[in-house]
This record gives structure tokens, sequence and C-alpha cells, in this order.
């Protein structure tokens, strides 16, 4: 009887082989996975959002900036007309326009004029018809500009010198009004002004020293 009761007090091992410590050791190394999932996960979404602000940031700097297009004589490659007698000065050039657009969207503006001015004076001028630049591109139009001296130059100093020295300082200016359009969605009106001054070069029948602001 004494044999049985000093039996009892003394626990049996665990059938299987594991002791407590054990099932501990194996709970806490699962507490550490599901962290270490966490901080994993944590790190992604962290790692996303960085991301995501790159993209808009990216395309608010470029896609989505609305840059203002420049309008502005490009060349006079021939003419049709020539006659530069100080009486009776009548010139037609073939004159190509150029409108660059670097928005990732159209632009399209309205009729417009392009005048041209001989130190003031407007000897010429030229009508562009409503019409659109597409996105990241140059749209270049090719026209025939009528540069008629009015007779009050006849007598003008400058102008007889000028033309004696067969070099003929010209202006351009001009304005366009349309708006940007990018990505369907998003529009900005946009006026753009041409200010350009060039050379005509009487005795090499050319249009030289063109510069735009």
């Amino acid at each position: 009887m004494a044999e049985k009761e000093q039996q009892q007090g003394y626990p049996l091992a665990p059938a299987n082989g594991y002791s407590r410590s054990d099932q501990e050791a194996g709970r806490s190394m699962s507490d550490e996975e599901r962290r270490q999932k966490r901080k994993k996960w944590a790190l992604y979404i962290i790692a996303f959002i960085i991301f995501q602000t790159g993209v808009i940031v990216f395309f608010s700097m470029t896609v989505m900036k609305f840059r203002t297009p420049k309008f502005r004589v490009r060349s006079a490659p021939s003419f049709e007309t020539f006659d530069t007698q100080a009486s009776s000065f009548n010139v037609m050039m073939n004159t190509q326009l150029g409108i660059k657009n670097t928005n990732f969207g159209p632009y399209k503006y309205g009729n417009s004029t392009v005048l041209f001015y001989y130190r003031g004076t407007q000897i010429g001028s030229v009508f562009i018809p409503k019409s659109k630049a597409n996105f990241r591109r140059t749209k270049k139009l090719n026209v025939v500009v009528s540069l008629v001296a009015p007779t009050t130059l006849a007598s003008n100093s400058e102008w007889t010198s000028d033309i004696s020295s067969g070099i003929l300082p010209l202006t351009s200016t001009s304005r366009l009004s349309g708006k940007i359009e990018i990505m369907f969605i998003f529009k900005k009106k946009r006026s753009v002004n041409m200010n350009c001054t060039m050379d005509l070069n009487i005795s090499a029948k050319q249009l030289q020293n063109i510069k735009c602001k």
C-alpha cells in the first residue's frame, strides 16, 4: 500500500516524449515567424507608397505640367516675286512657320494673323487658320507672305539706304490663343506670342539671321 502511494506521488512523463518547455518554445517560434511576416508586409506597403508617390511626382513634373508652346518663323526657302526697288517693293516669300508643342497633349488654337514690319511700318501679313499642334510635335505651316512697301517709304532715307545696302531688317509678330489638353481630361488655356527679327538679303535673295524670343 505504501509502495502504491509512493508511486502516485511522482507524475508520469508525457507519452509523446515532449515536455511543456518544448511546447512553449514552439509557440514562441510561431509568434516570431508571425512578427517577421508582419514586418515584411509593412515594408512592402511602405515601398509601395513610396513608389506611388514617386510616380505621382514624376507625372506632375513631366506629363501633367503645362508648357507654353513656341510660335516662330523657321525659314523662307524660296520666293515667287522679288521686286526690290525702293519705289516699287514687292516680294512674295514661301515661308515656313513652326508651332512647337512640348506638352503631353495637343494644343488647339484659333484663327490668327502674322504681321511683318520694316522698322515699325507694316509691310505684310498672312492669315493663320485654326488648327492644332499634336503632343510633343512641331507643327509646320507653309504660307505665302506678300511684302509690299507703302508709298510713304519711298521718301524714307532709312528705307532707301537699307535697299541700297542690300540688307532689309524685318520683324514679325503674332499671337495664338488656344487650349492645351492632357489625357483628354485636364485642360488649360495658353496664349503664344511670336516675336521674331530677321534680315532680308536682297542680293542673295535669302531670309537670314532669324531670331525669335
